[in-house]
């Protein structure tokens, strides 16, 4: 009955409805006030005046009575004057009385009876006693006479006082009820009032609350990534207009979800293409190059003692041309592996797996006089690693750092373990990069200036690959330069298993000396800086994944 209506139209009955009660019970409230005020007036004002004016002319007339007996019994002249004060007061009290019982007949007759008796009291008996000689006492017949009368005057102002009291608590009697009633009134309507806002309420519930509920449950199952929920429209207008907008959102979503699935998978084909595009003409290339090298060397063999100077620098070049493409080929494959392959990790020693790496460095920083520092703790240092993708990684990091050292120059590697977390930073004190080009560091083939300029060596993906590897790890590689100041590179993954405060470590300094030559990987490229050469920056090369 309310789908579709607007939320206001549902409430509006409500507030009229509790609007007209509170006005309605204001109005009782009021008049029921007025009522009891006019009661308990009537009370104030006019009855309890009158019956206490009722009580001042008896007592007049008592007075009168005592002070013609006092005159009678001694002629004290004290008596003649209280019997003229109170025979002054007399007619203003009967006034009085009068006014106040105007318009009630029953009182009317009353009041003129008392009236009458007292009138025939003071002329027939007070007034000629206090006219005759004080001190003489009244004959038997005239003293009985005015007895009878004062009895009469007597008998009709009980009849009178009584007749007062009876209105004052009929008066009384009228307020109390009529205030009582008020109250019993405002209460009733207070229930009215209540009944009505719980019906409404319950109305309310369930034209826009359960609606609300409704909604609230769907959007939590939404965010749930329940694709097949919809939120039901209905409710008020509003509350309908939020469900068909969600509603819209959830197939937008899904529409959109099903694209992005589209374009992963044609991403991923992509990628299998490219990376099978890459390792094909990789494996291809290899044999026509392993051919020319062979050549080469069967050409340098033969003509060993008769090669003329210039012939030697032509083949030399072709030689270098020849290794440097075998080093392209080489990065391919290595960076095709380490995007491609799906990596089996298992738990390895981090810190013998580092000295493992600076042993096959050695060779090449002792021909230099690049001496190498290492530091690292003495136990073992576990983390979960593909082991062979890892240590491509730390000696790309490792070989760079020496490449970019200056000659009789130092590299040091530092093993550390804080918290549940280990690094490996490897700092050079050689040439650095430019502080423009720190934005582009892991662009592939992206070779920094200054190395291009000294003629270093380099294919420009070994950053790349490394970042690769370290993300596989779920680790961090961060990066900190000062253009002809060296850099630092610090490699940063999660310890395995119970882990332990790190021991005291101990330092291994490579020997300087040549030693027996050792097969070495080819070289990566590795350098950062930022924008301010005068303070170093941290780079973090890929973010670590959730």
């Amino acid at each position: 009955m309310s789908q579709g209506r607007p939320v206001a139209r549902l409430v509006q009955p409500l507030i009229v409805r509790v609007a007209a009660m509170a006005v309605l019970m204001a109005v009782i409230a009021v008049a029921g006030v007025l009522l009891s005020t006019t009661a308990v007036n009537r009370l104030t004002e006019d009855l309890q005046p009158a019956a206490a004016a009722n009580q001042d002319l008896f007592q007049d007339l008592t007075d009168m009575s005592a002070a013609v007996e006092a005159w009678s019994a001694g002629g004290q002249q004290a008596a003649v004057d209280r019997f003229g004060q109170a025979l002054a007061r007399f007619p203003a009290d009967q006034r009085k009385v009068a006014r106040f019982a105007a318009g009630d007949n029953e009182l009317e007759m009353l009041v003129t009876r008392q009236e009458r008796a007292a009138t025939v009291w003071i002329e027939k008996y007070a007034q000629p006693r206090m006219s005759a000689a004080g001190g003489v006492a009244p004959e038997g017949p005239q003293l009985r006479g005015g007895a009878a009368a004062f009895d009469a005057v007597r008998a009709a102002h009980q009849e009178t006082a009584q007749a007062f009291d009876s209105r004052v608590r009929t008066a009384r009697s009228d307020a109390s009820v009529r205030l009582k009633g008020t109250v019993l009134v405002v209460l009733l309507l207070a229930l009215a009032s209540w009944y009505v806002v719980s019906r409404a309420r319950r109305r309310l519930t369930t034209d826009l609350t359960e609606p609300l509920l409704e909604l609230e449950r769907a959007v939590h199952r939404m965010a749930k990534q329940d694709g097949d929920v919809r939120a039901p429209e209905a409710g008020p207008k509003e509350v309908r207009a939020v469900a068909a907008a969600l509603n819209a959102f959830a197939d937008g979503q899904r529409r959109a979800q099903a694209v992005e699935g589209r374009i992963q998978n044609e991403l991923r084909s992509l990628d299998t293409a490219r990376d099978d595009f890459v390792s094909n003409v990789s494996h291809e290339l290899r044999t026509p190059l392993t051919t020319i090298s062979g050549y080469l060397e069967l050409v340098a063999e033969e003509f060993e003692d008769r090669m003329e100077p210039r012939h030697e620098r032509m083949l030399e070049a072709t030689r270098r041309n020849v290794d440097r493409l075998k080093a392209l080929i080489d990065d391919l494959l290595a960076l095709s592996r380490a995007e491609g392959r799906s990596s089996v990790m298992e738990p390895v020693d981090l810190g013998l797996l580092l000295r493992e790496v600076v042993t096959d460095v050695r060779i090449t920083a002792a021909r230099r006089g690049i001496r190498l520092a290492v530091v690292t703790p003495e136990d073992v240092v576990p983390v979960l690693a593909d082991r062979a993708m890892l240590h491509r990684a730390l000696l790309n990091v490792l070989t760079n750092a020496v490449k970019f050292s200056h000659d009789e120059g130092t590299v040091e590697v530092v093993l550390r373990v804080a918290g549940r977390e280990v690094e490996v930073g490897v700092t050079d004190h050689g040439i650095g990069i430019p502080a423009a080009e720190i934005d582009r560091l892991g662009t592939r083939f992206f070779r920094a200036s200054n190395a291009v300029t000294n003629e270093i060596a380099g294919t420009g993906l070994g950053l790349r690959i490394t970042q690769t590897i370290v993300d596989r790890h779920s680790g961090d590689l961060v990066i900190e330069s000062r253009e002809g100041e060296g850099t630092t590179v610090a490699v940063r993954l999660a310890l395995s298993g119970e882990g332990a405060p790190p021991p005291m470590p101990h330092e291994i300094v490579a020997e300087e000396e040549a030693v027996a030559a050792v097969a070495l990987t080819p070289e990566a490229e590795l350098a950062g800086t930022d924008g301010d050469p005068s303070t170093p920056r941290i780079v973090p090369a890929f973010p670590r994944r959730g």
